[in-house]
């Protein structure tokens, strides 16, 4: 497995998210507001987004690329497997 340099900024977003998303199931349990709820959850579906944006850019930018780089096989691949993650931007 590859770990890119953008890895621990991400499981920190994920990990913040993970926290902010037991708060709102406590939320919930509490009977608290539903807008109130509502925004808490577009903030963590934002945050996950945030993350996935920039796992997949960097997959993009580093993977890619450098197969890209490489034998005329190994760029097919790539053109592939761009086509294939960019449908989760």
């Amino acid at each position: 497995m590859t770990t890119h340099t953008s890895h621990p900024d991400i499981i920190k977003r994920l990990k913040r998210a993970e926290g902010h998303l037991k708060s709102i199931i406590g939320m919930l349990e509490q009977g608290r507001g539903c807008l109130e709820i509502a925004q808490q959850l577009q903030a963590v579906q934002s945050a996950v987004s945030n993350a996935k944006r920039t796992l997949v850019h960097d997959h993009i930018d580093h993977c890619l690329e450098l197969q890209v780089r490489s034998d005329g096989e190994s760029a097919k691949d790539a053109l592939k497997e761009l086509k294939e993650i960019s449908k989760y931007l």
